[in-house]
């Protein structure tokens, strides 16, 4: 079984930074991508960023110039830093680890930030 342990959110003023991390532990098999979505209040959950195996990164585009996603592979871990957040940054993020028996999600972190 493998669990994924998010933390990192929080409460941040328009502007601020904010790092999330997610954890991938239990019986995982070769890491073919790890991703980081949301989930905004009343809306459908969008995909943020990914990185491959081979460390190729995707973002969408309201994101771009202001997150970085990365990756430790030796721990499993996956990390967004986000920077200039804005208030429509606000959501539930959730990471998601897909290896070559499955697809994983993490229980998700809030991020909210305030103008």
């Amino acid at each position: 079984q493998v669990q994924l342990m998010e933390s990192g959110g929080g409460l941040v003023q328009a502007g601020g930074s904010l790092r999330l991390s997610c954890a991938a532990s239990g019986s995982i098999l070769s890491i073919k991508a790890m991703d980081w979505y949301r989930q905004p209040p009343g809306k459908q959950r969008e995909l943020v960023a990914t990185i491959t195996a081979g460390g190729s990164t995707i973002y969408t585009d309201s994101v771009k110039g202001r997150f970085t996603i990365s990756r430790d592979n030796a721990k499993n871990t996956v990390y967004l830093q986000m920077n200039s957040l804005k208030p429509e940054d606000t959501a539930v993020y959730y990471c998601r680890v897909v290896d070559f028996a499955s697809t994983y999600w993490g229980q998700g972190t809030q991020v909210t930030v305030s103008s």
